[in-house]
């Protein structure tokens, strides 16, 4: 495997990209397609998608931070959006405010379960996060009154103190609000993952007994951790109260707790913007392709074991290493070997979409909106299917020819 100390030096104007490249990418995604385009999916995928990149990187801030597996996540998420929409019916604060009131409760219920949950790390800390997500969970059965039932607690978010210009009635104003807190959480979290707290949870993860031995505190640092991360919990979660203006028991339940764990590690929690694609990418299996067909939960889970399967740095760690063959080998030696193993990638996805909505038609009939499967011979189908593997396969092998041929230094890249 090809170690980062191994690989030459990048240039100046190659860092320069790698860090351009992202935040520009970020940007785009969410500025650009509201103003191209009036479709409402557009924008309720993006106000989703722009929740769960805060949510993510968040999560991000215990799992790639100091290396805490988190299974409760969501009630730090869910809670600050409790209180958040509490306060707001019962005082009527300006919406724009809202997150941030958010992300304080979120931080409170942090403070909180952060007593006990970072006494120890590893193992012991999944599990107490598990047992503390049940019990949120429980509660907010139990606890109609707070919790809103089975109904949640909904908010009107045109009924806050008035904003000059701005009612945040249309859903488009209120995904200008969310995209604005979304950039500006992304923004505090870089700048704190850059500070010398951040360094400490760091050696913290990497080897707590050193870190004790130089005067660090492990459980001082995990517990600060903590609460920063489910500030930004708190804030994502509110975002996702302004979006549907409803905030339910499904907001702290062990669903949204494994979505945000599933993106993160689709995306890669090594590098700081791995969550952000994850996002991207879990919002829209969830959005998009739910909205074609009810399959979509076996697509995520098909593509989720690849990732962990191919890439365990995840897509961002994917990335980083095809950007540093560019740089090493040039382009027209890696380029070929790139186009046919994502061509291979596209046929034998293409062969598994046939075989998987041909099967969710015959069971589900007209319910399932691609049931035009169902119209195609069979016979057709098979043949169909074992071309595109078998084009899949060739793909891959003229890809290996191509890489055989590159020096031995970079032949070890290509393996790792």
């Amino acid at each position: 495997m090809l170690n980062a100390h191994d690989a030459p030096p990048s240039s100046p104007r190659v860092q320069r990209w790698r860090v351009v490249v992202p935040w520009a990418a970020l940007g785009l995604l969410l500025v650009v397609p509201p103003c191209v385009s009036t479709q409402s999916w557009l924008v309720a995928w993006l106000a989703q998608t722009a929740s769960m990149i805060v949510f993510a990187l968040s999560y991000n801030m215990l799992l790639g931070g100091a290396g805490l597996l988190s299974f409760g996540h969501a009630a730090s998420s869910g809670i600050g959006a409790l209180i958040a929409a509490h306060l707001f019916n019962r005082i009527g604060l300006p919406l724009p405010l809202l997150p941030l009131l958010g992300g304080i409760g979120g931080a409170l219920f942090g403070a909180l379960y952060g007593l006990v949950a970072t006494r120890r790390a590893g193992t012991t800390f999944a599990m107490i996060t598990l047992g503390i997500g049940e019990l949120v969970a429980a509660a907010a059965w139990t606890l109609p009154d707070w919790f809103g039932g089975e109904a949640g607690v909904a908010i009107d978010r045109t009924a806050g103190v008035a904003v000059p210009g701005f009612t945040f009635g249309p859903a488009r104003e209120a995904y200008a609000l969310i995209a604005l807190w979304c950039a500006l959480s992304v923004l505090a979290m870089v700048a704190l993952s850059r500070a010398p707290f951040m360094r400490l949870a760091h050696a913290v993860r990497d080897n707590p007994v050193r870190a004790a031995a130089i005067g660090c505190f492990p459980r001082r640092v995990r517990y600060e951790v903590v609460v920063w991360s489910s500030f930004f919990a708190g804030i994502a979660g509110t975002l996702g109260l302004i979006n549907v203006e409803l905030v339910s028991t499904e907001s702290v339940g062990m669903l949204r707790s494994g979505s945000v764990l599933i993106a993160t590690v689709i995306g890669g929690s090594g590098a700081f913007f791995g969550p952000v694609a994850g996002a991207v990418v879990l919002t829209f299996f969830s959005v998009v392709v739910a909205s074609a067909t009810r399959a979509w939960l076996l697509y995520l889970g098909l593509f989720f074991i690849v990732v962990v399967m191919a890439s365990p740095d995840g897509i961002a760690g994917r990335l980083q290493r095809q950007a540093a063959r560019f740089a090493r080998d040039g382009w027209r030696a890696s380029l070929p070997s790139l186009v046919l193993r994502m061509a291979s990638a596209c046929a034998w996805s293409l062969a598994l979409v046939l075989c998987v909505q041909r099967a969710y038609a015959r069971r589900f009939g007209t319910e399932e909106q691609a049931a035009f499967v169902s119209t195609i011979d069979i016979t057709w189908l098979a043949i169909g299917v074992l071309g595109l593997a078998a084009l899949g396969w060739l793909a891959t092998n003229i890809a290996q020819r191509f890489e055989r041929r590159l020096p031995a230094d970079a032949r070890s890249g290509v393996r790792a």
